[in-house]
């Protein structure tokens, strides 16, 4: 049928690459577009998105984007995404704001809780509440308890921002980018400036909404084997309220510079007597084409790839081997704008040195354009870029999701929606180019990067004053802005103080909690879904095989047992196994074992896993040594596999420092972004030894040995390599070795003998088992960075309390996450979001805040935990949500690599099909009464609980007065 609710068929058309049927309809009354994928993956994925260009760097799409999630007409709850959040079988549930766009994607396997979160989410984009409350708390607004109190701000948005403006590498991105385009959107921050922000009005707020919230700029996508009429009949019952509106929401493209620009900015660092202040960070950035060009856009991906995305890659290798810095800086391409763009260059330099840097970059281009590009690293790239396309592998996040962000970044700027997504003829394009001898790259480096004018530099330099500045200008400003108020005025705050914090206190009505759609006990299986594991034995190594339609492709790892090694050489592991593929090995050196991982692989890896024993609570510590290929190369795969454990290199000097001082950074560029995670973990090491491990391989105390050893290697190279080499020999042999390889039945055929091969090669050394005993941390610890905001953790070993695991524990931790903390942390306390982590195989729960503005509130919240549970009324309804959240968490949707790896993760742990089961069954039964009892063990985890806090704001002061170890990392 060419109409359908209407709705008129504009194109059709079969994506073969996608075993899909795509059609793209147009509401013939608002003119609304709808890209509708139909195939066979039971993930199904919806979304809206608008062309949401800002006028300021105010924030007002980013703070649009929480508050439409604020209750709406059908469903005036303050927290509908809350509410879907706690009691949904979604596999998906966000919202993205981009510099040019606003997205709110929604997935889920199951049909009727699918449709469930598409209703709330139609409702919530075009008919929200977004009252002046609700702008206040997402946005911002003036805070103040007492009259005779300082002003302060406050709001979930501006905290957000201060933490992404506390973070260097942020602001390196933001100011590359800006630097580009300062004449059109994306010379502005979407997100929002902490420093602009309170400039926003809520008259503002409103229209942007009213002007650009309106089908007649929306793009509708759905993808999943969900029925099409149904999704247009949905659409309509919407759209029919609307009337065609004109939107002007058109980006214009940047005019081209007539000569480069520089930039000079500080960022905030520790104190310059400080061993661990950063140095500069220096990016050079050039304007590149339109992205909807699809030929340009895939040979411009390659050209990344070539240039800066393997280890071994001409630019790359310069940057890092020059000793000018430690890490490359820069995102690459950026090819999600209307405008593509390229940012490189390198972090931890001396800021006298850009300059020899960017003359680096520069020699470096010119020599490929004059000497031309190796074929080896094109085959290379055009391998690893075809082959991400083919395997459309998106992680954790559904497949839609990925192809939904793909057809916006054409479609946004009415082009076709499609023309990245069916890649196969610009693909052949490029291909058929390099057959005939193009110098396709070559010549795309000449014209759009060495010949090219529209270009900037950006020079980020440490300012030890900047955060004190920072500090120091808002204080000023409230200060001013109070001290032009009048006594009626400071009231009126106070009172709108109170009255927020009413709205944020009082508990939605019955009959608005029960407007939100959800599902039944009786919609929800009561058997576990069971992935398919084959197990056998060779040679005393276990093999195990998981047949799942995979594509072609197949997923092979090596996991490697790490019990024999010396707990002082942990933290060589991760390091070690940067090694195997960055090094080089007895018959490839480290560019040309880069170029044939890229040509005949999807990629090698090797990363570390830890964990605990359920039960026994014996720590797990393994190295994985994974990679991918397509069947017809398995061979090539697992020779190199073999050749990467067997005949690896490890006596470049040199090499092994360039890895060293990588990993330093990217671990010291990580704290800010994911400061929650480094406090987890830190907590985790004071109660477990798996988590000491983990934390010894990734944590602070990594980052501690790691800016020893960029020392050591120079100083005592010896050591070092001969410490490697013990590691090596403890890791890399055949005792206690495990296989996995995930594939369909072809592709487990052809690997069969492959595999018989590798378990025969590896090293018969003795098992060993080292037996870490390490000294827990016992006190309460602070770490210091130069931060706007805070990461507030406490943690506990509730075993060790006496608690004894049950289902109810995953019942009771979501509602806890996403009621008790979300409301008191988040809503009320303004931070950006509040977790409650609780480990089964440790016992260890560890609740945690991120980029939170607060600190003593934050911990009463975490100790006011126990007295929420005992105090806890539900009702039938709300305690079923509850359940089923949790069901959703433990039906998790994965891939099939991630399938596999979960499958042999489990048998590892002793988490078997009986032990699941059982677990889902305590989890269907859990009662009122389990949160009730629950409530005793976290009073004692109030009582004897570790905190951990990272961060800036008040932190000092904090653990001065709290009597808290306070060390200072950044």
């Amino acid at each position: 049928m060419t109409e359908q609710f209407g709705f008129e068929l504009v194109d059709e058309q079969r994506v073969e690459e996608l075993a899909t049927t795509a059609r793209l309809w147009k509401h013939s009354k608002t003119g609304a577009q709808v890209l509708s994928m139909n195939n066979a993956d039971e993930n199904k994925v919806f979304g809206v998105s608008f062309r949401t260009p800002p006028s300021d760097s105010t924030g007002v799409a980013h703070i649009l984007e929480h508050s439409v999630l604020c209750g709406s007409e059908k469903f005036p709850v303050k927290e509908p995404f809350v509410e879907l959040l706690k009691g949904s079988l979604q596999t998906f549930l966000n919202a993205f704001t981009y510099p040019d766009k606003t997205c709110y994607p929604v997935a889920s396997t199951n049909l009727q809780d699918f449709y469930n979160l598409i209703d709330v989410y139609l409702d919530a984009a075009f008919f929200p509440l977004i009252t002046e409350q609700i702008y206040q708390q997402e946005g911002w607004h003036y805070h103040v308890d007492k009259t005779e109190d300082p002003l302060a701000y406050r709001g979930v948005v501006y905290n957000e921002m201060r933490g992404v403006y506390s973070s260097p590498d942020s602001v390196l991105h933001e100011r590359s980018q800006q630097s580009l385009f300062p004449d059109n959107t994306y010379g502005l921050d979407s997100g929002g400036n902490p420093d602009v922000i309170p400039q926003l009005t809520y008259e503002q707020f409103k229209k942007f909404h009213e002007t650009y919230y309106h089908p007649s700029n929306a793009r509708f996508f759905f993808w999943g084997d969900d029925d099409e009429a149904k999704r247009l009949e949905k659409l309509s019952c919407t759209l029919e309220r609307f009337d065609a509106l004109e939107v002007d929401s058109h980006v214009p493209l940047q005019e081209e510079f007539e000569r480069p620009i520089a930039l000079l900015e500080g960022y905030a660092a520790g104190p310059a007597t400080s061993e661990h202040q950063g140095r500069a960070m220096f990016t050079v950035n050039w304007l590149l084409p339109e992205t909807a060009d699809a030929e340009l856009n895939l040979a411009f991906q390659m050209l990344e790839q070539i240039l800066v995305g393997m280890p071994a890659s001409p630019l790359r290798k310069a940057l890092i081997e020059s000793g000018l810095g430690e890490d490359i800086a820069g995102i690459g391409l950026e090819n999600e704008l209307r405008q593509m763009y390229f940012s490189t260059g390198l972090s931890g330099i001396k800021s006298e040195n850009a300059d020899v840097v960017e003359a680096l970059i520069f020699d470096t281009l010119n020599g490929l354009v004059t000497n031309g590009i190796d074929k080896e690293y094109i085959e290379a790239a055009v391998n690893s870029i075809e082959f991400g396309l083919r395997e459309n592998n998106s992680g954790r996040f559904p497949v839609g999701l990925s192809v939904m962000v793909r057809s916006l970044t054409t479609w946004l700027y009415d082009a076709d929606p499609l023309a990245l997504v069916a890649f196969e003829d610009p693909l052949n394009f490029i291909k058929e180019r390099l057959t005939n001898g193009d110098r396709l790259f070559e010549d795309l480096i000449s014209a759009f990067l060495v010949g090219n004018n529209h270009r900037t530099t950006v020079l980020l330099v440490p300012d030890e004053d900047l955060q004190e500045e920072r500090k120091k200008r808002v204080e000023n400003k409230l200060a001013e802005i109070r001290e032009g108020m009048n006594e009626e005025d400071i009231v009126a705050v106070v009172d709108n103080t109170a009255l927020l914090r009413k709205m944020q206190q009082t508990p939605d009505s019955e009959d608005a909690v029960a407007s939100i759609p959800r599902l039944t006990l009786e919609d929800i299986p009561k058997e576990n879904k069971i992935i398919p594991q084959e197990e056998a034995a060779r040679s005393d190594v276990k093999v195990y095989t998981h047949e799942l339609d995979t594509n072609g492709v197949v997923y092979a790892s090596a996991i490697f047992d790490i019990a024999g090694l010396d707990g002082s050489l942990l933290p060589y592991v991760p390091l070690l196994g940067r090694c195997l593929t960055e090094v080089g090995t007895d018959r490839l050196n480290f560019v040309e074992l880069g170029m044939r991982i890229a040509a005949k692989t999807g990629g090698i890896s090797a990363d570390m896993m830890t964990a605990t024993t359920l039960g026994e609570r014996d720590p797990l510590a393994k190295l994985v040594v994974q990679g991918k290929s397509t069947v017809d190369k398995v061979s090539d795969l697992f020779d190199l596999l073999q050749t990467i454990v067997l005949d690896t290199k490890l006596d470049n000097k040199e090499r092994f420092r360039s890895i060293v001082l990588e990993e330093k950074a990217r671990v010291e560029q990580d704290i800010v972004p994911s400061g929650h995670v480094i406090v987890m973990s830190h907590l985790r090491s004071c109660f477990d030894v798996a988590g000491w491990v983990s934390e010894q391989t990734g944590g602070i105390s990594y980052l501690g040995f790691l800016r020893t050893l960029a020392d050591k290697v120079s100083a005592d190279w010896e050591a070092v390599l001969a410490d490697l080499e013990q590691v090596r020999a403890a890791i890399l042999k055949k005792p206690k070795t495990i296989v996995s390889v995930t594939a369909e039945a072809s592709g487990l055929a052809a690997v069969d003998g492959l595999v018989k091969g590798f378990i025969e090669a590896l090293p018969e050394r003795p098992a060993e088992s080292a037996l870490w005993q390490p000294e827990f941390v016992t006190t309460n610890e602070a770490f210091l960075i130069p931060a706007q905001v805070n990461y507030v953790g406490k943690g506990a070993d509730l075993y060790a309390l006496g608690y004894k695991y049950h289902g109810s524990a995953n019942v009771i931790f979501k509602h806890l996450r996403m009621g008790w903390l979300w409301d008191q942390v988040r809503v009320q306390g303004g931070a950006y979001g509040a977790f409650a982590a609780f480990d089964r195989s440790t016992g260890v729960l560890a609740q945690v805040s991120y980029r939170d503005p607060n600190l003593e509130n934050t911990l009463k919240a975490f100790d006011g935990s126990a007295a929420y549970l005992q105090n806890l009324k539900l009702g039938k309804a709300e305690l079923e949500k509850a359940i089923i959240g949790a069901i959703g968490d433990l039906d998790m949707h994965m891939l099939p690599d991630a399938k596999g790896a979960a499958a042999v993760t489990r048998k590892m742990l002793g988490d078997t099909e009986a032990i699941r089961q059982q677990m889902r069954d305590e989890i269907l039964s859990t009662t009122l009464d389990h949160f009730h009892s629950f409530a005793e063990v976290l009073h004692a985890a109030a009582e004897s609980g570790r905190v951990c806090v990272l961060g800036g704001n008040g932190v000092r002061e904090a653990a001065q007065a709290n009597g808290w170890n306070l060390s200072e990392i950044l």
